[in-house]
């Protein structure tokens, strides 16, 4: 059985070839992906956590995801979420690898969020706002600009604003126009691209904020407490999509949504798989608000994993 590790996955996985192996997993119906198994320890503490696991399979590989996550780490100076990835041969069972589950799970929700965005956001997107500053949030803007490549400004807020200056600091090291804001409100206004990836249990994006011709990407939240928008972020003719039928029965974002009557049941556009598949139409004119909704799918996972395998046998 072999080991990958972080930097060995960042080497296998360049969003470049992640993407397209994505999209052909979406498009794809040779994938067996069961509801995922969800577990709180510690309930009603203050050091609560979720237990996730994931499992999904192909014809020839078997995966299994089991992810730790605890929101109360931040203040630790620890990562809240810690992921495990083990692959198998699919027709025997015999293990194949063990790899480093944060950073699949890190490359291929950002790389969701970028496959989502090249088909909703607009093609002239030149500011990227980015709500977070863990694992994810970092990635955004070299998976984004891999299907808007005109975006040329990117803007990060954080809760903890040193945290926002750091990465900040870091992107425009790395040869990015980063900037650090202060003032959320003011930041999604301006932004062409709004992208959420944080752990947050109450809204912190606001329909009335975002401008027409908008992109809203949530990529953080995945259970019913967990909420990065509010529910007029989905109403005003808003075109919403999301990555899987699941997202309707585990994000807050929707469920709050459908509660206040501003996105009916039956409301959402389309599925990844749908739009990958060309069964359902992305943004349809410049000045259209469109939203995209991901809680995270083992189909993802299986793709990654099934990716940085193959890399490493060629």
């Amino acid at each position: 059985m072999q080991t990958f590790d972080a930097a060995a996955l960042r080497t296998a996985l360049p969003f470049d070839a992640l993407l397209p192996a994505l999209r052909a997993a979406f498009a794809s119906h040779g994938t067996s992906v069961p509801a995922r198994h969800v577990h709180t320890l510690g309930q009603d503490t203050a050091h609560a956590g979720t237990v996730l696991v994931m499992p999904a399979w192909s014809d020839a590989y078997l995966g299994i995801k089991t992810i730790n996550i605890f929101p109360a780490n931040s203040a630790r100076g620890l990562p809240g979420l810690h992921a495990t990835y083990m692959l198998y041969d699919a027709t025997t069972g015999v293990p194949l690898a063990l790899m480093d589950g944060n950073e699949i799970t890190a490359r291929r929700t950002a790389a969701a969020a970028a496959l989502g965005a090249s088909f909703l956001a607009r093609p002239d997107a030149r500011v990227l706002l980015v709500l977070g500053c863990g694992r994810i949030a970092r990635l955004l803007p070299e998976a984004i600009r891999c299907v808007r490549p005109g975006i040329d400004r990117v803007l990060v807020w954080n809760h903890r604003p040193e945290g926002a200056q750091e990465l900040a600091a870091q992107w425009r090291a790395e040869g990015v126009a980063a900037q650090a804001v202060a003032d959320l409100e003011a930041a999604v206004r301006t932004a062409d691209i709004v992208s959420c990836a944080t752990l947050a249990a109450v809204p912190l994006v606001r329909g009335a904020w975002l401008a027409p011709g908008s992109h809203l990407d949530l990529i953080g939240s995945f259970t019913p407490q967990m909420k990065e928008a509010d529910p007029a972020c989905f109403g005003g003719g808003a075109r919403v999509c999301i990555d899987t039928d699941e997202a309707l029965r585990k994000a807050g974002d929707l469920l709050d949504a459908i509660a206040a009557g501003l996105l009916a049941p039956d409301g959402v556009h389309a599925t990844l798989s749908q739009l990958c598949r060309g069964e359902r139409s992305g943004r349809h004119d410049a000045h259209e608000r469109t939203v995209f909704k991901a809680v995270g799918t083992a189909l993802e996972d299986l793709a990654a994993a099934t990716l940085a395998w193959q890399s490493n046998l060629a």
